[in-house]
């Protein structure tokens, strides 16, 4: 593109972008069209990667193609291996996209439509696709290496080693929330698991195709798995309405935990190429397509956006989705989408040790980040298109509603019996009235927008089987993170293990594989089955963590990304990692400061366990002890990601100041082969 015209056209797209912006900002009472809001997020996604991007990976860290990735210098066919950059965008985006840009942007509506766009949108392309880049590129020059090993060389061996059994124990966490959510999704979904089921047969075909029968021929095993996905949909929604099909996929939460833990454990010790990569790839597709396509929809029918930019939640601190004020929590209820550090897993676990080409890591880190983001504007648009009332009665419990009542009244917040029975009718379901958690809103918010578009089109509005698609949708694009994270943590723990044998350490080395996955599915399957069998029990005890500990990962991420740099004589870029490191350590500490020390119980742990004290309940000792686990495993957290962020501001200092070396761990440069890719 010549200068003028570039200057003509990304000047255009960042006005657009800018009036978008404006329209939402300025909106006071009358009603805003959700395409103002699409339009803002796309015209700053498109500026972010045009610029800040191509700076990150021209100027700050100088990508070269000639240099050789850990893909060609350690291939060993199982999990280092070369592959196309779209396959491998595949992967990455499956991987990183599960449940936080789904559900998070819907429970953080509470606060009205304007905190969390801005968080999502702003906070990706300055903050979470940074991370994302930056930590991927790092662990691409030290062989694939993992975050807690690059914070053992780099920052610090004691801080290091202790950063990584705490990053272990929230990849555990955070690995059996997701899966209990696709759990919870399924298990009343016969079409949502006969689709998933059908994925691992057709990506096997695939991984096949691509490596095995046409190697390269990207393009027709994506044709032919495209096909069958399409055929595999809409299967699922005729086995479904069989009477004598529909039960052979219809599974207790038990039944479903079992397949859950079976699967984990053998897309782990696949070799990366015959299922989890091309089964991630083939989930692309469908996540994708589905997030273009109501993107499409949203500019066919131009949908108001029926709540206000900002409730009367957001200072009150009163919400009845979920307690507490705007900041800092509804930057941790948006974890994924914005900033999550559950990426900087995926980006120093599998990612880095397929990238055939350095460059490819633009597009894949940075990019991928981005992809999700939009995916978390999109539930933001769903979510907040729904009448107010019914968003508040979906996602509350009766007593928190009733509780809210007054300020919901007077908000204008309030929806009729009769109303919440219709809607649930043309949805079939039986009552959406308390249905929490964000997933079922979502499904309502999308299948409207879907319905309304093909009544735009002359066609019917099929409002339950959109309904029932989206449910499926969200199950899909969740599963995908579990396959991924069991991998990761295999990695993790193989390393911390290979401190004391060094045998364990090797990736090829097959005892270890087994065991270091059975490990770990092992924990993060424990967690899992409590959880289904008990409410009060497993992961169910850990949620209220999930938000604060993935955010903390995700200054340990920023924190060892701002060492690298300032190592790699880069001290004066420092700043793309340290400023959304800054931010995030805020919000964070303030968050766990609160979810501990808050005298609200219905915020703080320790304050909700004494108004349990001498209750009635017969579950007040379980929730008590809750409560004690919540309080220990947050302070726990914090001083882990404290201690290290002090030592990493105490190397910071040294290496600035010219008192110590500045050492890097990176692999040895080595001259490219080839160049897989192209």
């Amino acid at each position: 593109m010549k200068p003028l015209a570039a200057v003509l056209v990304w000047g255009g797209i960042s006005t657009l972008g800018a009036a978008a912006f404006g329209v939402l900002a300025l909106s006071r009472g009358e009603t805003v069209n959700a395409a103002w809001l699409l339009t803002a997020a796309v015209c700053t996604y498109a500026v972010g990667y045009r610029f800040y991007s191509k700076f990150l990976a021209t100027r700050v860290f100088a990508l070269d193609d000639r240099r050789a990735t850990p893909a060609e210098r350690c291939n060993n066919g199982r999990d280092f291996v070369p592959t196309n950059k779209w396959v491998l965008y595949g992967h990455h985006f499956a991987a990183i996209a599960g449940a936080g840009p789904l559900v998070g942007p819907v429970l953080a509506a509470q606060f009205g439509f304007l905190p969390g766009t801005l968080w999502l949108v702003i906070g990706v392309v300055l903050g979470g696709a940074v991370q994302d880049f930056v930590i991927l590129l790092c662990s691409l020059r030290r062989d694939g290496k993992s975050l807690g090993q690059m914070a053992e060389e780099e920052v610090n061996p004691a801080a290091g080693a202790t950063a990584m059994l705490a990053v272990l124990f929230i990849m555990i966490i955070l690995l059996a929330v997701l899966a209990l959510i696709v759990v919870n999704a399924l298990k009343a979904s016969p079409w949502g698991l006969f689709t998933i089921a059908c994925t691992i047969p057709i990506a096997l075909l695939m991984g096949w195709w691509m490596k095995r029968w046409r190697p390269g021929k990207v393009g027709e095993a994506s044709a032919a798995g495209a096909v069958l996905l399409l055929g595999a949909l809409v299967a699922g929604g005729w086995v479904a309405g069989q009477p004598h099909l529909a039960p052979a996929f219809t599974h207790t939460a038990t039944t479903l935990t079992g397949m859950m833990i079976a699967y984990g454990f053998i897309a782990s010790v696949l070799p990366v190429w015959m299922l989890l990569c091309p089964r991630d790839y083939l989930s692309t597709f469908l996540k994708i397509t589905t997030i273009l396509v109501l993107a499409v929809a949203i500019l066919v029918i131009l949908p108001p956006l029926r709540m206000p930019a900002l409730t009367p939640f957001a200072s009150l601190g009163e919400g009845p989705v979920f307690a507490g004020k705007l900041f800092p929590f509804a930057f941790i209820t948006i974890a994924c989408g914005a900033v999550s550090g559950f990426h900087s897993l995926v980006a120093s676990g599998t990612t880095p040790k397929m990238i055939a080409r350095e460059s490819d890591a633009r597009l894949i880190g940075y990019g991928g980040m981005l992809m999700e983001s939009f995916v978390g504007v999109m539930a933001m648009i769903a979510a907040c298109t729904l009448d107010p009332g019914v968003y508040f009665a979906m996602n509350t419990t009766p007593a928190a509603l009733a509780q809210a009542a007054q300020v919901l009244g007077q908000a204008g917040f309030v929806v009729t019996p009769d109303f919440m029975r219709e809607l649930a009718a043309r949805m079939g379901e039986t009552t959406l009235v308390a249905r929490s958690g964000g997933a079922p809103s979502l499904a309502v918010g999308m299948a409207q927008i879907f319905a309304g578009a093909t009544s735009a089109l002359g066609g019917r509005t099929l409002d339950a089987l959109w309904y029932h698609f989206a449910i499926m949708f969200e199950a899909l694009f969740i599963l995908t993170t579990i396959d991924t994270g069991t991998r990761v943590g295999r990695f993790m723990l193989q390393e911390i293990v290979g401190h004391v044998w060094p045998r364990f350490a090797e990736t090829s080395w097959y005892p270890s594989v087994i065991a270091s996955s059975a490990l770990i599915v092992a924990g993060w399957g424990y967690f899992l089955y409590q959880g289904v069998v008990d409410p009060l029990g497993g992961i169910n005890s850990l949620w209220p963590l999930f938000g604060i500990s993935n955010q903390l990962l995700a200054a340990v991420a920023l924190c060892v990304g701002t060492t690298i740099l300032i190592k790699m004589g880069r001290g004066r870029f420092a700043w793309v990692t340290a400023a959304p490191l800054a931010w995030l350590v805020t919000v964070t500490m303030t968050a766990g400061w609160q979810k501990v020390f808050s005298a609200d119980p219905r915020l703080g742990f320790l304050a909700h366990a004494a108004s349990l004290a001498g209750a009635t309940n017969p579950d007040a000792a379980r929730l008590i002890f809750n409560d004690r686990l919540n309080t220990f495993v947050a302070l726990l957290f914090m001083t882990v990601v404290t201690i290290l962020i002090v030592t990493s501001l105490r190397e910071w200092w040294l290496v600035l100041s010219h008192r110590k070396a500045a050492i890097v761990h990176e692999a040895p440069y080595v001259e490219a082969g080839y160049a897989t890719g192209d």
